[in-house]
């Protein structure tokens, strides 16, 4: 079922393909649900997955949301059949990763001939860069992970970055200085030796931001905080 919700005015800097941005949502055959920032002719799609707490609305995937239209990129935001259906928190790859699947091949039938980004927000950058690697699913050009959640706070030991590291296509990192999940420097220092090296692979540092990537007031406007996001995301999109 496709249920049009409203229209978002266009963002203030307007580029290639921009527009205003119709917000659809679109229930999914497994229970979960799309929300889609649409703009007209778009040149890339955006599909996000939320992280473990199912927020859609966090400050990352609403800029996303609100300001890539603008530049001819269609944003998408899965939302997870269990967080739809009110359940609990979940986090683990088999009960994230089939809803995502899910959401991988809708978003690529519906927008064929089209490059198709995959990314999201901690557990949603997770399921991102494990399935970018997922032969079954329809191609993804790239991987923008956001606060990519390199072990849980507190355990170094019990390290994801296999995950990350197994990532075949383009990838930008939008991780926080000071995330407990692993700020930006230890993401560096953990994938292998050189990795960030490769022109495809970016490394984008929130100063001063948590696992949210909403930096301390003091240290940096939200403002700008959300703007280093969306340019990362522009950039990556540029590249392809």
């Amino acid at each position: 079922m496709i249920v049009v919700m409203t229209t978002d005015a266009p963002a203030p800097e307007e580029g290639a393909g921009a527009s205003r941005a119709s917000l659809t949502v679109v229930d999914l055959a497994d229970g979960g649900r799309l929300h889609v920032s649409a703009c007209d002719s778009p040149r890339a799609v955006l599909l996000l997955g939320h992280g473990a707490s199912g927020k859609i609305d966090g400050a990352d995937l609403v800029a996303l949301a609100t300001d890539l239209p603008a530049h001819g990129i269609t944003v998408i935001r899965h939302e997870q059949p269990w967080k739809v259906a009110g359940g609990p928190m979940r986090a683990r790859p088999e009960q994230l990763d089939p809803g995502w699947a899910t959401a991988v091949r809708h978003v690529a039938e519906a927008h064929p001939y089209i490059p198709l980004i995959v990314g999201g927000h901690s557990a949603g950058a997770r399921c991102a860069c494990r399935g970018s690697a997922n032969p079954d699913l329809p191609a993804q050009q790239a991987v923008l992970a956001c606060s990519f959640p390199l072990h849980p706070p507190g355990q170094p030991s019990r390290s994801r970055v296999t995950e990350l590291a197994g990532v075949t296509v383009p990838v930008t990192v939008v991780q926080g200085e000071r995330d407990t999940f692993g700020g930006a420097e230890e993401v560096r220092g953990a994938v292998p030796a050189g990795w960030f090296d490769e022109p495809s692979r970016m490394l984008v540092t929130v100063p001063g931001a948590g696992h949210d990537l909403v930096p301390a007031k003091k240290v940096m406007p939200r403002t700008d905080a959300m703007a280093i996001i969306v340019g990362a995301a522009r950039s990556l999109v540029d590249a392809l």
